[in-house]
């Protein structure tokens, strides 16, 4: 597949980003920005690389990053109105963002709570995001892993054994110049909604466009919680602070973190 075209991209975003840097390997995307953002990079710095070697994603699993078929990249931000405890949100921005980018590719795509793009008829995984924040002024680096070639055979089937698919198996554009454009224009409008409600994803409008793009919602689901136990149900909402709601027979559970399975029909 074609590198990606940096100067293009660079005429296209560096405005609403403030730096666009392109490698051809790299271990982390968001490993280089942690460090970036220690040494005083600047707000709204994005990185992406053509491979990672050791990319990852929520609690602490790899994300296979084939080189030159994806789009493995990160932000670096700097929201300083924002309070602290609401930078778990961004993680559900870049889900509204996802989904609108892979319509734009011709794609149907949805959200498995908490952003897990599902792409085509089948619902497969097409994309993740792993957001991580830290160090002594308040910094988010938010990574997305979205895949755009067709995949090679290897790559596994994900947690509950969700297939893996990308853009260009559904049907959909694999010109990932065109899709990281639109992927980055996408976050940048739907970050600054966010920025300027100071994280509100209900002020912002944001918690609406996520809960009617949510496939999770509506569907009964077991929930794997990062203490290993875990519990059934029917996914009822997404509350304000973008935790599941859960109708565990007959009684809500708001769940903050863990892993989604939608629990499909035995006949």
């Amino acid at each position: 597949m074609a590198a990606l075209d940096v100067e293009g991209l660079r005429a296209a975003l560096v405005g609403p980003y403030a730096v666009l840097d392109v490698v051809g390997s790299t271990g982390s995307t968001n490993a280089d920005l942690m460090a970036a953002a220690a040494a005083g990079a600047a707000d709204r710095t994005v990185l992406i690389a053509e491979e990672q070697t050791a990319g990852r994603g929520r609690r602490a699993r790899s994300w296979v990053s084939p080189a030159g078929s994806g789009l493995y990249l990160s932000v670096l931000l700097r929201p300083a109105n924002v309070p602290v405890h609401r930078y778990g949100s961004l993680a559900l921005v870049a889900g509204v963002a996802l989904v609108r980018t892979a319509r734009h590719a011709g794609v149907i795509a949805g959200l498995k709570w908490p952003n897990d793009l599902l792409a085509g008829a089948g619902m497969a995984k097409c994309a993740g995001v792993l957001a991580e924040s830290g160090g002594a002024d308040p910094v988010v680096v938010l990574g997305i892993g979205l895949n755009v070639a067709p995949l090679p055979a290897e790559v596994p089937v994900g947690p509950g054994g969700l297939p893996p698919t990308s853009l260009a198996q559904e049907g959909g554009s694999g010109d990932r110049t065109d899709i990281a454009i639109a992927l980055l224009r996408a976050f940048d409008e739907a970050e600054r909604s966010w920025r300027g409600a100071q994280g509100d994803l209900v002020t912002s409008g944001l918690l609406a466009s996520y809960r009617s793009n949510c496939a999770t919602l509506g569907q009964r689901v077991r929930v794997e919680l990062p203490d290993g136990t875990d519990l059934q149900g029917l996914a009822t909402d997404v509350d304000a602070d973008g935790r599941l709601v859960l109708d565990v027979a007959g009684t809500a559970r708001t769940i903050s973190a863990g892993d989604v399975v939608h629990v499909r029909p035995t006949s």
